[in-house]
């Protein structure tokens, strides 16, 4: 199978990268892994100092978010799409608007140029209305912007349960496979009160 890029950014919510991660390896799908340097600090903090160690261990290859001559900037390089989560402001601001001054926009920059899936994790909240613009131009340029809203719905009793529902859901979107997320079923007819 094709590889897949995995971008993280320095906005809260690091517990995403490894959720995705985690999921793409239980589907046997490989990835490349690009951190910036917030992500870093961000995965430390809010998920222990071995977070970034167990990413490493389950990507295919790591590049430094400065090496923009990494593999994944060109669009020869294979790849079957790209998650960013999370997807700070910053790095949004900057794949909106064509700035490549780091591999993990970069690579985002070569998935829409090269028009494969790139699904953004946007973290923030509330937003301003440069965030929402920032939102439009993605998405016209064809990213996919997926807000990680947990889906209530399923009722999960923890936030890392919450976690791997939104990360399944990126995963799916995707496409490589049949999809993985729990499903809304609707509601049963006919029940009472």
């Amino acid at each position: 199978m094709t590889p897949v890029v995995l971008g993280v950014s320095g906005a809260a919510g690091a517990m995403l990268a490894l959720a995705a991660a985690r999921d793409m390896a239980r589907r046997g799908i490989a990835f490349d892994l690009v951190t910036s340097h917030a992500a870093e600090r961000t995965l430390d903090i809010e998920c222990g100092a071995d977070a970034l160690g167990e990413l490493c261990r389950l990507a295919s290859a790591r590049h430094p978010a400065l090496d923009v001559g990494a593999r994944i900037a060109s669009g020869s390089f294979p790849s079957a799409g790209m998650i960013v989560a999370p997807c700070s402001m910053r790095s949004l601001a900057a794949i909106a608007h064509g700035l490549d001054d780091n591999l993990l926009v970069r690579a985002a920059s070569v998935h829409l140029k090269e028009r494969r899936p790139l699904v953004l994790l946007a973290r923030e909240a509330p937003l301003t209305l440069a965030h929402l613009r920032n939102m439009t131009l993605a998405t016209e340029m064809g990213a996919i912007v997926m807000p990680p809203v947990p889906a209530f719905y399923h009722r999960p009793v923890t936030l890392e349960e919450a976690a791997q529902q939104i990360a399944a859901r990126a995963v799916d979107l995707l496409r490589l496979g049949p999809p993985r997320a729990r499903a809304w079923m609707g509601e049963v007819p006919g029940q009472k009160c």
